[in-house]
């Protein structure tokens, strides 16, 4: 009975080993995508860590660590570099380097939110200094309007002054 139970919630051992193998491959062809968090590829690397270890695989931290850093996109290149430069990652626990890109990628959210704050700021001077080149140049032909509206008024009056002598 137990054995017919193990065949039908695990499958035999040639349905094991080709899970393990598909697995397997999905790991190695892992890869962070756009817009993708760190909590994001923790989740994903965990799950499937979790479930190659039940069909049998064995990592070792250093195979898991480098796992983790090849998967990263372009934009995390300089902090890959820096912590397999600095870090040993036969003995760097999964959880710590989590941490560690964890803490860079909010630091780098901070980052890019000071610069959009700056953007804006930036925005509005440069509105506020066209407005006012605006209110200038339109100040100024209000004076031409204004300097030829009493122009022709005095030549006007002239006019009318000649006319009745």
């Amino acid at each position: 009975m137990w054995d017919i139970l193990e065949v039908t919630h695990e499958g035999t051992n040639d349905v094991k080993r080709a899970r393990k193998h598909a697995l397997i491959q999905e790991y190695e062809l892992f890869r962070m995508q756009q817009g993708e968090t760190i909590a994001d590829v923790q989740k994903w690397f965990t799950q499937f860590v979790n479930h190659l270890i039940e069909l049998g695989k064995q990592f070792d931290r250093e195979e898991s660590n480098i796992k983790i850093l090849k998967c990263l996109n372009r934009s995390w290149q300089p902090k890959v570099t820096v912590i397999s430069e600095t870090r040993d990652l036969t003995t760097l626990t999964t959880v710590a380097l989590f941490c560690k890109l964890r803490e860079h990628e909010l630091e780098m959210t901070r980052l890019i939110e000071i610069k959009t704050i700056e953007k804006k700021s930036r925005s509005i001077a440069l509105k506020a200094k066209a407005a006012k080149v605006e209110s200038s140049e339109e100040s100024s032909d209000e004076c031409n309007d204004t300097e030829n509206l009493n122009l022709l008024t005095r030549r006007f009056q002239k006019f009318i002054n000649e006319g009745k002598n």
